[in-house]
């Protein structure tokens, strides 16, 4: 396997390593702050979920990553580690600072910049391109009405009840956390395995976008071992700075982000799990009080949001020039 190629994989999954790192938090912070589970057991939890995810509930996300967005034959190996050296900068400078922000935002400002760069807009497929970005951008606002929904359900269904119904919220963030970590798997890990295979078309040593089984795997564990390890700056981010989180936020939080998740995964829709998890949390508080969310946090995230797309994309086209232009 030539060397370049070597170099893309490597990239690649350390890109679903810290990928895993960075978006941990969003399936374990709830139910950390909320106290259904002890920090590390949930992240182990999490970890096997993830990385079962994509070999039960399908490779849909990962064929519109790499199949459906830019057109193979006018790329280069380089013009994907570009991307990826991109996504991977963004995603160490918002992990250092605790801003949650979004991995699939960078991957996919990534591969815009870098293509751009490299083979121009031609090589973008522009109809899976927007469809990839109206995934991107309405996903959130799903989760928002999802949380705000549910939990107002959630209280009409439980009024009356005494305060132990919050061990039945507790005990039920066991399947939602199981839930929710198999769609994050199933769409965020799968992003990786559609670059990883993008790579091998590229190569010549894929004659069409089919993806081999020890890609699923190699992607799948990155992934599952970034979620074991926690990213504890994030998870402080999510599971406190909003409000405080109780066990019916948690389990609302959960159920809203996994449907929400599993539903784009099924039909082949990359979404931030970020994105989700952060506007579900902020639909569960506003369904409660208006006040009761602390909006200047919600201010930052959401600005987070949208400048990683197109700084990724200048990240990643700086990194090509890099390539193309280093000495040597």
């Amino acid at each position: 396997m030539p060397q370049e190629l070597v170099v893309v994989i490597s990239l690649a999954l350390i890109f679903a390593l810290l990928n895993g790192i960075h978006d941990s938090s969003n399936i374990v912070a709830t139910m950390i702050s909320s106290r259904a589970f002890h920090p590390r057991a949930a992240l182990s939890l999490t970890a096997v979920a993830a990385f079962a995810g994509p070999f039960f509930l399908g490779l849909a996300v990962a064929t519109t990553i790499g199949d459906q967005v830019v057109q193979p034959q006018a790329l280069s190996l380089s013009v994907v580690a570009a991307c990826l050296a991109g996504a991977i900068v963004w995603n160490l400078i918002t992990w250092f600072f605790g801003i949650p922000s979004s991995s699939s935002h960078a991957l996919i400002g990534g591969l815009v910049g870098a293509v751009v760069a490299g083979a121009g807009m031609q090589a973008l497929k522009l109809n899976g391109l927007w469809i990839v970005l109206i995934a991107l951008f309405t996903s959130p606002l799903l989760g928002f009405i999802g949380g705000f929904i549910i939990t107002r359900v959630i209280y009409f269904l439980v009024r009356g009840a005494s305060p132990r119904v919050n061990v039945l919220f507790k005990r039920g963030q066991i399947l939602t956390a199981l839930a929710m970590a198999f769609s994050h798997g199933t769409n965020d890990a799968s992003k990786v395995m559609g670059i990883i295979t993008l790579s091998l078309v590229i190569g010549g040593y894929l004659s069409d976008f089919s993806i081999p089984t020890w890609v699923i795997a190699a992607s799948a564990g990155a992934f599952a071992l970034g979620t074991s390890l926690g990213g504890w700056r994030l998870i402080r981010t999510l599971g406190g700075k909003f409000y405080k989180i109780r066990p019916l936020h948690g389990f609302s939080t959960q159920l809203t982000s996994s449907i929400v998740i599993l539903g784009a995964s099924v039909f082949g829709l990359p979404v931030s799990t970020t994105q989700v998890v952060s506007s579900a949390i902020i639909g569960v508080g506003s369904s409660e009080s208006l006040s009761k969310v602390r909006w200047s946090v919600a201010g930052d995230i959401m600005t987070g949001w949208l400048i990683t797309i197109p700084l990724s994309a200048l990240l990643s086209a700086g990194v090509y020039w890099l390539i193309v232009h280093w000495p040597g």
